[in-house]
């Protein structure tokens, strides 16, 4: 259990009428340092021992299952070829995991992509673009335009 040393008070989270009721990331700092994941669990902590109350902080472990989500997934244009095009203008998070899954779960369908710019990085801090993204995961890609030569592929 860990120890618990001064109970916080509003001056020492910040607190002003004009924002909404926010712990300071001092607070936050303070509070991962003591072995809590957030200032309020800090606070929690302080005011519980404060009451005397007894506690086991992140001591019980609950191991659940998510339900299983059953999706469908319509794709953008199946080809007469049997090839399946997805065309992007952003690559989402949710769109990558989908097409994984798909992808794992469905081999037989060739699924590629057309983006709108696959040298676009999938977020702001990452430094792998659509294109690499599609290279590692086995996908075939092109930018604007279907490429003539996935039109006269034979299924």
């Amino acid at each position: 259990m860990l120890q618990v040393t001064t109970l916080l008070t509003p001056v020492a989270m910040k607190i002003t009428s004009k924002k909404p009721r926010h712990f300071s990331s001092a607070v936050r700092q303070r509070a991962i340092a003591e072995g809590y994941r957030s200032g309020l669990e800090e606070v929690t902590a302080q005011y519980l021992t404060s009451k005397g109350v007894g506690y086991k902080y992140e001591e019980l472990v609950i191991g659940y299952t998510e339900p299983v989500k059953t999706r469908k997934y319509t794709p953008d244009f199946e080809l007469e070829n049997g090839i399946i095009i997805e065309t992007k203008g952003r690559f989402l998070t949710s769109d990558r995991q989908k097409h994984l899954l798909i992808k794992k779960q469905f081999p037989q369908y060739d699924i590629r992509f057309v983006f709108s710019n696959s040298k676009a990085r999938l977020s702001k801090i990452s430094k792998t673009t659509y294109a690499m993204w599609c290279e590692k995961n086995g996908f075939k890609f092109a930018d604007k335009v279907v490429p003539d030569e996935w039109l006269k592929e034979k299924s």
